[in-house]
């Protein structure tokens, strides 16, 4: 959508004509959310449990909350990393973590492919919908192109894989291409790597660690010796 240019005098600059639309559409192309940052409380529809919901982000406040988006519903790689997060959903669930997936689908999409799938059929988790694509856009993984050639996925995210922690703080981000499925183990891996260094102060995780692996107190006596 093209924007008609607003060119104003700036006091503070050494031309005469100020660009403020160009100002404004730099701000537009950033996402909105940031590691340590708050997540914006957007609201949004959900598939869940047979019927629609309406709900936000801040419902899940007190829980850890995993975003998991892909890009459409009755493809190829996707149901197989949904359907592994199924698989995976009771051990998130045990150490208080909701999972909530999202694609530019409808919630009504999701209610098909959710009665045709087998797979899909056995998600207990809510399937969020983002049909404006404002979500994905938040948190930056919507596919965007020009306005006259067509871009490969258009309109669609790209897998993104974000944990929130239960104050609303986003602590990690992973965002693949959609030709590379992600690893549901992997995430929850994170997701106890992020909790353990949230509860236990000063202490960092090394690669690859699992629950009941040693940590790490970062220090001086630890330079040169790792």
């Amino acid at each position: 959508m093209n924007k008609e240019h607003t060119h104003e005098h700036c006091e503070h600059c050494t031309h005469h004509k100020h660009d403020m639309m160009l100002e404004d559409s730099l701000l537009e192309q950033s996402p909105l959310v940031s590691i340590g940052a708050s997540v914006p409380d957007y609201e949004f529809e959900a598939y869940h449990e047979k019927e629609v919901h309406t709900m936000k982000l801040s419902d899940f406040r007190d829980k850890w909350l995993v975003l998991f988006f892909y890009p459409a519903d009755f493809t190829f790689v996707c149901p197989t990393e949904l359907e592994e997060m199924a698989k995976l959903y009771p051990k998130f669930k045990d150490i208080n973590t909701e999972i909530v997936s999202f694609s530019t689908d409808t919630v009504f999409v999701h209610k098909a492919w959710h009665d045709t799938s087998e797979g899909i059929g056995a998600i207990e988790y809510p399937m969020g919908a983002d049909p404006s694509g404002k979500i994905s856009y938040a948190f930056g993984t919507l596919v965007e192109g020009g306005e006259l050639s067509l871009t490969e996925d258009e309109g669609l995210s790209l897998r993104g894989t974000f944990i929130i922690d239960p104050k609303g703080i986003l602590r990690s981000i992973e965002i693949n291409d959609n030709s590379v499925g992600r690893s549901g183990r992997e995430a929850l891996r994170k997701l106890q790597a992020t909790q353990y260094v949230a509860s236990h102060d000063g202490k960092v995780c090394p690669a690859s660690w699992q629950p009941g692996d040693d940590d790490l107190t970062p220090g001086l006596d630890l330079v040169g010796k790792l």
